[in-house]
């Protein structure tokens, strides 16, 4: 009777935490990502396209939300989350319908306040999950929810372009359906229970971090850290070209682009990664754990760079090609974002949180994304984003699979010391 009452109330955190975290960031993409459906042909702005310069304002507002989020994610405490997330998406919608009012050019700085307001709510949500002995699954459909969200708002802003709707206008619209439906959602999350004591035992107890406490923390995992910090990055810039630029990418196939493909095609990958996400709560043993994230990135990477290396082949069907390539991204990049922190402070029995680390990873992520975009549009406006697309994953999956090899040596090395400190003590 005690198991099934157990199993009862792992499914029901599983269905309160795991379902709500992966609708609440599906509407939060809504609010971010919608304005990517549209070209903006013809539109510029400082000589450069209009379309590459929103979104390049966009990323420096989300930028400074990622590097303000290293100590406000960290420090923030329980009781203040709901308001936090309450006012970031609320200016987040009002950033959109000043972008709607503000005549084009002017209203492109709406976007900076759009991605600032957005940056932080990850670690806000994120926050409400870890710890905990469900994380690993529960982390799957709060990662999962950035492949569906992001083909859902080019889908969703395609159909009320079709609408007739303003582009400028778009995302407002969009934005005016998601914000009650969220602050709803996030409510709910407000009200979970804490983590219990088995959770404590398993994956320790998460507290904030202050300014020293992140710079020791650091600094004692650096030589781990800076190689997958690399791989981040290098997907982080891999993922934003493709989501902000995927319209234009097929442009140059031979696939007719409907409303909705978007949304079926990038379903199927999230089923299957939060399947495989999901299947980690299977691996008790932390150690194993990471070695499989890891390898899981390795696997990723590969994925990409057969895309690559059969570009010629694979690209006479686009959908098959563009499919296999948002697998292998998004493999290697939530592996890194979702489980690895929490599996890597229950392994290190570090004092913290996922927040710092996690923010850390995206600041630098993001800002090569920012600095790439913008360097590329300065230098080469006019550009085949396909041809391009292709050389940028190519180099990217290549580079990847030698620093994720350079981290599978770095912890292997601590394993061997931590095996080794155990050994004295039992001694």
């Amino acid at each position: 009777m005690g198991n099934i009452k157990k199993q009862s109330s792992d499914f029901l955190i599983v269905l309160w935490a795991g379902g709500g975290s992966l609708i609440a960031y599906f509407l939060v993409y809504a609010l971010r990502k919608a304005f990517t459906a549209s070209t903006f042909e013809g539109l510029e702005l400082f000589g450069l396209d209009y379309k590459v310069v929103i979104s390049v304002t966009q990323v420096i507002g989300y930028l400074l939300s990622k590097f303000l989020g290293i100590k406000i994610v960290s420090e923030l405490k329980r009781h203040r989350r709901l308001s936090a997330i309450m006012i970031s998406v609320f200016c987040a919608e009002l950033s959109l319908v000043l972008f709607g009012l503000i005549p084009y050019p002017l209203n492109f700085i709406c976007l900076f306040f759009n991605g600032l307001s957005l940056g932080s709510i990850w670690g806000f949500l994120f926050a409400y999950i870890e710890g905990r002995k469900l994380t690993d699954i529960l982390a799957g459909f709060l990662g999962v929810s950035i492949i569906i969200s992001s083909g859902a708002a080019k889908s969703f802003g395609l159909f009320v372009l079709g609408l007739n709707v303003s582009p400028f206008w778009m995302p407002a619209v969009i934005g005016a359906v998601a914000l009650p439906l969220l602050m709803v959602i996030t409510y709910l999350l407000n009200k979970l229970p804490e983590p219990t004591p088995e959770d404590k035992a398993l994956r320790i107890e998460r507290a904030p971090l202050n300014g020293k406490q992140r710079l020791a923390l650091f600094k004692a995992y650096s030589t781990l850290l800076v190689p997958l910090l690399a791989v981040n990055v290098l997907f982080t810039v891999l993922r934003d070209v493709k989501e902000d630029f995927l319209v234009d990418i097929l442009q140059h196939t031979n696939l007719s682009l409907t409303s909705f493909l978007f949304v079926r095609m990038d379903t199927v990958v999230t089923f299957i990664l939060l399947v495989v996400l999901g299947s980690m709560i299977l691996i008790k043993d932390n150690r194993k754990a990471i070695n499989t994230l890891l390898f899981l990135m390795a696997l990723g990477s590969l994925l990409v760079l057969f895309t690559s290396l059969f570009f010629n082949r694979l690209i006479v069907l686009p959908v098959v090609w563009i499919f296999l390539q948002s697998m292998g991204i998004y493999t290697a990049y939530l592996a890194f974002q979702t489980i690895f922190f929490d599996r890597f402070i229950a392994y290190f029995r570090i004092i913290g949180n996922v927040g710092f680390f996690i923010y850390l990873a995206d600041f630098i992520g993001y800002l090569f994304s920012c600095l790439f975009l913008l360097g590329k549009s300065v230098f080469n406006l006019h550009i085949n984003w396909l041809q391009y697309y292709h050389s940028l994953s190519l180099t990217i999956s290549l580079t990847c699979l030698f620093f994720i090899c350079v981290a599978f040596m770095v912890m292997h090395h601590q394993q061997r010391i931590s095996t080794y400190k155990i050994k004295l003590q039992i001694c």
